[in-house]
């Protein structure tokens, strides 16, 4: 059992039109003015997208979120870019987060965006 949680600490939304695809809990990339979709493998990504309706989405845009992650994701500041299946992995070129929680048995990451 965890005894911390970073749940939604800091987490700052903001609604985007989402193209299609586009599900809650897939990290989000901005694909045109005001639009966000899902992200394709090694895409940088801008957030987190929670459950949206009728063609529009809030995309968590800062603060700690929870994500699905690919393979081990390392502790601290660790590059990542989206995996291509709505979560993230780790990747030299990718950009840098706070991972502040890795589970490679769950398949989960908390970082801050």
């Amino acid at each position: 059992m965890k005894t911390i949680s970073f749940d939604d600490i800091g987490a700052v939304a903001a609604t985007f039109a989402v193209k299609e695809g586009l599900k809650g809990g897939q990290v989000a990339k901005v694909t045109g003015s005001g639009e966000a979709g899902p992200c394709d493998d090694g895409d940088a990504f801008c957030g987190v997208a929670l459950e949206g309706r009728g063609g529009f989405a809030a995309v968590q845009v800062k603060g700690f979120v929870q994500v699905s992650a690919a393979g081990e994701v390392g502790l601290g500041w660790t590059k990542l870019s989206a995996d291509g299946a709505g979560g993230v992995k780790a990747d030299e070129s990718g950009r840098e987060y706070l991972v502040v929680d890795s589970d490679s048995t769950g398949k989960t990451a908390v970082l801050l965006l």
